[in-house]
């Protein structure tokens, strides 16, 4: 599958996203369905716990030295992953997350010199300060109540 070329469609929501703020929404529906998910995602689920920090750490203004492209990417590959009807539909049994997770492998591999970045970032954050950074937004955070 042609990663790339399949999540450009998500590209233009994701701007929109970004631009009338629904970022935490998005954030806070994505951790709930990985928290969902966390068997089913294995490994996998600590790099989406990264990308969900940066995003957070961005939307707070704790984090801006990601690119924008990068966050675009980003937030797209997310939007990708909640969507449930997508190349694979989350509903079938065993194979419903393989393109999600292909997904999420294709950000880390393609923006692995901003993820690191942002490693080196948070690792100089204390453990206090990083869980407030990093936290979900709360309901009232993403205007739902």
């Amino acid at each position: 599958m042609n990663v790339a070329k399949h999540l450009r469609r998500y590209l233009q929501a994701a701007q929109g996203m970004l631009e009338r703020g629904k970022l935490p929404r998005l954030l806070a529906a994505v951790a709930r369905k990985g928290a969902g998910n966390a068997a089913r995602l294995g490994r996998v689920r600590g790099d989406l716990q990264l990308l969900l920090g940066l995003c957070a750490a961005w939307w707070r203004g704790e984090y801006r030295a990601v690119s924008p492209r990068a966050l675009l990417s980003i937030v797209a590959g997310l939007l990708y992953f909640l969507t449930p009807l997508d190349a694979l539909p989350d509903w079938l049994l065993g194979i419903g997350l393989l393109d999600d997770l292909a997904v999420l492998a294709w950000l880390l591999r393609t923006w692995q010199g901003e993820l690191d970045a942002y490693r080196a970032w948070r690792e100089a954050q204390s453990p206090a300060q990083l869980a407030r950074i990093e936290a979900p937004p709360a309901a009232e955070e993403t205007g739902q109540s």
